[in-house]
C-alpha cells in the first residue's frame, strides 16, 4: 500500500508549511489526485489519519480533489475521456496519436494554518498556503 509513503510524505510537507509560518497545528490539507495516479483516495485518507496521530496535523481534514483523466487527439484536437482501461485512439477521428493531459496528477494543492494567534507560536499563518510541489 504506497498510499502510506505518500501520506507520510504529504504530512512532511505540511509540517514544514506549519513551521515556516510559525503554527502549531494544520486545520486542511488539499490534494489533486488524478484518476490514472494509482492511488485510492480511501486508503489515502486512512493512512493520513494513521501517520497525523501525535503530529502537528492530528485532527486536520484531508480534502481529495479527484481529477478525471483527459487525452488529447494530436490530428484532431479533440479532448476527451480516454475510460479506464485507457482507450487511447480518438472518437472523433480514430487516430491513435493523442496525448494524456490530466489525470496523472498527485500535488498539494494548499495547506490550511490556523487564523494568526489561534494555535500559533508567534508570526502570521495565513490561510491556504498554497504548495506547487508534487508529492
Amino acid at each position: 500500500m504506497h498510499e502510506l509513503s505518500i501520506a507520510a510524505a504529504v504530512v512532511e510537507s505540511a509540517q514544514d508549511t506549519a513551521r515556516r509560518h510559525g503554527a502549531s497545528s494544520v486545520e486542511a490539507v488539499r490534494l489533486r489526485v488524478g484518476e490514472l495516479s494509482g492511488v485510492v483516495a480511501d486508503a489515502l485518507r486512512f493512512s493520513f489519519g494513521v501517520v497525523t496521530e501525535g503530529t502537528e496535523l492530528a485532527g486536520a481534514e484531508l480534502v481529495v480533489e479527484d481529477v478525471p483523466a483527459r487525452a488529447r487527439c494530436t490530428a484532431c484536437a479533440l479532448e476527451f475521456a480516454p475510460g479506464v482501461p485507457l482507450r487511447l485512439w480518438c472518437p472523433e477521428c480514430g487516430e491513435g496519436a493523442t496525448e494524456l493531459v490530466a489525470g496523472r496528477e498527485l500535488e498539494i494543492v494548499d495547506v490550511t494554518l490556523p487564523p494568526a494567534g489561534a494555535s500559533c507560536d508567534g508570526g502570521s499563518a495565513p490561510q491556504g498556503e498554497r504548495q506547487g510541489g508534487t508529492v
